[in-house]
């Protein structure tokens, strides 16, 4: 990607905060109390009404927005250099606060349904539910559908999963802007990428069997009372266990003392499913040959935990499932060795030499 401009090392590891120093596991405590008082308790609801928004979830809206754009600056001052790293910020930045705070307030007041036009299924685990869309408005409704289904398939074809998971997915916008300081932290072991495939594609079997149980439970309406009821507790412990405790208390809350992707890469079902298709599309990261000088830069910085430097040393050109393309590794290189790109000659994807990888 020519619009990439290297960095350097960066000055990570001078600062407590950002080291799983005390300072660190303090923030991580307040940030996981907060989700939790947020998902599980009414205490919000009188400061949102103080301030005008019709509930606590508005009041989470606009701070997300508030701290996504201060991190997005921090983010900004130290990789500003690069043009990449400025559109993809921007649109980023730009995508939730019109997209995912701004346009869902509005369209109570003109009589729409609050909707999210920035998220998708298996994101937004229950956006295909049948009461959901019978609920929407036909236009909507088909939105869902092709967004599912034609959008995100084929743009990950083309652009691979960075398209969403780095330039519009509300997750992806605070691990880019709030979460940046901690993107280090992120374990690169071959141990993190065993449990990573395993863990990432369980919870995107489970969206596609809650999506299932409540396909079954609406055809069985009124049929089996036994199997409705099943239905509804499926999809309750869905939201409960994926939506709030791995994607928010967990996938949030630890974003300091484990880095900021660890929903993205571990959990979330939407990038397990763009991961597949990103291996089978244009989508990688090439390596210039015999010039990496094993600085090891780029696996430090990438947020994903993988370990770029083993592909760089290899010469070996590669497509990661989990890669979000934020570019970070091109961007930290001093010697310009990697370049996002898109192409469909095909390029096997390894892992370390003497190493069998999975291939998917």
């Amino acid at each position: 990607m020519d619009l990439q401009a290297q960095q350097g090392l960066m000055t990570t590891y001078r600062e407590a905060w950002r080291t799983r120093g005390p300072s660190a596991w303090i923030l991580s405590a307040l940030l996981v109390g907060f989700y939790c008082v947020l998902y599980w308790t009414d205490l919000f609801e009188a400061p949102a009404a103080a301030v005008g928004l019709k509930n606590k979830w508005y009041l989470y809206g606009f701070l997300y927005c508030v701290f996504m754009m201060g991190g997005a600056a921090y983010y900004l001052r130290q990789h500003g250099n690069s043009r990449y790293n400025k559109l993809r910020i921007g649109v980023n930045v730009s995508v939730q606060v019109l997209l995912g705070f701004t346009l869902p307030f509005i369209m109570p007041m003109l009589g729409q349904p609050e909707f999210y036009f920035s998220y998708f299924w298996p994101l937004k685990y229950d956006y295909l539910y049948p009461d959901t869309l019978h609920a929407l408005p036909l236009y909507l409704s088909i939105y869902t559908i092709l967004g599912t289904f034609v959008l995100a398939p084929v743009a990950s074809l083309l652009w691979g999963k960075r398209w969403y998971c780095s330039w519009v997915c509300g997750c992806g916008a605070l691990a880019n802007t709030f979460g940046d300081p901690w993107r280090h932290l992120t374990e690169p072991s071959t141990k993190a990428w065993r449990f990573e495939k395993v863990a990432i594609h369980a919870v995107l079997i489970l969206a596609v069997l809650a999506l299932a149980v409540a396909v079954g439970g609406q055809m069985l309406n009124y049929k089996s009372d036994a199997f409705v009821q099943f239905s509804y507790s499926v999809k309750s412990w869905y939201g409960f266990a994926i939506g709030s405790v791995l994607a928010g208390v967990v996938g949030t809350g630890l974003y300091p003392v484990l880095g900021p992707r660890i929903w993205c890469r571990n959990f979330c079902p939407m990038a397990a499913m763009l991961g597949i298709l990103q291996k089978a599309g244009r989508f990688r990261i090439r390596v210039k040959p015999d010039m990496c000088i094993s600085c090891g830069n780029c696996t430090t910085y990438c947020e994903m935990g993988i370990d770029v430097r083993s592909y760089a040393q290899s010469n070996q050109s590669f497509t990661r499932s989990s890669c979000v393309g934020c570019g970070m590794c091109a961007h930290v290189c001093p010697r310009g060795v990697l370049r996002l790109e898109n192409s469909w000659a095909k390029v096997e994807d390894k892992g370390k030499q003497g190493l069998s990888a999975v291939d998917f």
